[in-house]
């Protein structure tokens, strides 16, 4: 898992999921390009993989432009030479019901994390096809684009975005032999805290408290250093086999994702009307529909105690 002589650019790394990865791939031997809006949080991650042995340099600068991809890549190959590893994981959050979502809002988080992971992305592969010696590239997804989330409209349409791109970079990218999986993350971060039910398992967390199995399993929740090597992993050269999957980390739990495919099929010699589709909905396909949203199991104060 080695990515000794490797260099990297993670957008968004100066706090949160972001900042475990780069720790991780610097602490793997990576060169680290750390990329945030925020100067001090980037300043902050330079400061903690170099005081760790390992080696950064900063980016201060929103993604989405595609000013921001080329100073990103341009900043690898001026400072370390050369680049091998995106990890494309910068975004923000305007969660809105749909009829209280403005415009500026909508346009914030596609903004980020769909125009922001195509430009990054888009910028990262042409060096890498000039480079012509592989590559890594690594999107970030979430359950919400997986399965819809309530009042995140924007975000489930823009991380489901993301799939869609990383699967279609994966053959685009493949004779160049640069792999493009999505991760799609569960961690305790700032912004799960703010989650209610998830309230004293953050607190817990923070206080340095063992996580119950039902936290860690069925919710897939632990810190973000549970993430972290999935990361890794992808960005090894042991991986050189994996693109275009999704594959889900979080606490205990790995998991990968289906293709989005047909669940049942039935034929009606010269078409469908109305009418038929009425009456071969309730027997062919009602059966096999999905419900939409996130469903876990309930967290009672029994369940949180460790």
């Amino acid at each position: 898992m080695g990515l000794t002589g490797k260099v990297a650019i993670v957008t968004g790394s100066g706090q949160g999921l972001g900042l475990a990865y780069a720790k991780a791939l610097a602490a793997a031997g990576a060169q680290v390009v750390v990329n945030d809006v925020d100067a001090a949080a980037a300043e902050r991650a330079v400061a903690a993989i170099t005081e760790a042995g390992g080696t950064a340099v900063a980016v201060v600068a929103p993604v989405g432009p595609t000013s921001t991809a080329d100073l990103l890549v341009s900043t690898a190959v001026e400072e370390f030479g050369r680049l091998d590893v995106l990890v494309a994981n910068a975004g923000v959050l305007r969660d809105r019901v749909l009829w209280k979502m403005a415009d500026a809002d909508f346009d914030d988080v596609i903004g980020t994390h769909l125009r922001g992971t195509f430009t990054t992305v888009r910028a990262a592969a042409i060096r890498l096809r000039e480079q012509g010696e592989g590559g890594r590239i690594v999107v970030i997804g979430s359950p919400a684009g997986q399965h819809g989330n309530f009042g995140q409209t924007s975000y489930a349409a823009a991380k489901a975005g993301v799939v869609a791109m990383a699967r279609t970079w994966s053959l685009e990218l493949a004779r160049a032999q640069v792999t493009v999986n999505v991760v799609v993350p569960t961690a305790i971060t700032a912004m799960t805290a703010t989650i209610p039910v998830y309230k004293e398992v953050a607190e817990a967390y923070e206080r340095g408290e063992a996580l119950p199995r039902v936290v860690r399993r069925e919710h897939a929740l632990g810190g973000p250093e549970d993430v972290a090597p999935l990361i890794v992993w992808l960005a090894s050269d042991g991986s050189a086999g994996v693109t275009g999957q999704a594959i889900g980390v979080g606490g205990d739990k790995l998991s990968l994702y289906s293709y989005s495919e047909e669940l049942a099929v039935t034929y009606r010699e010269g078409g469908w009307s109305a009418e038929a589709i009425a009456e071969a909905w309730p027997s062919t396909f009602a059966p096999a529909g999905q419900p939409s949203g996130i469903t876990l199991p309930p967290l009672d104060a029994d369940a949180v105690a460790p």
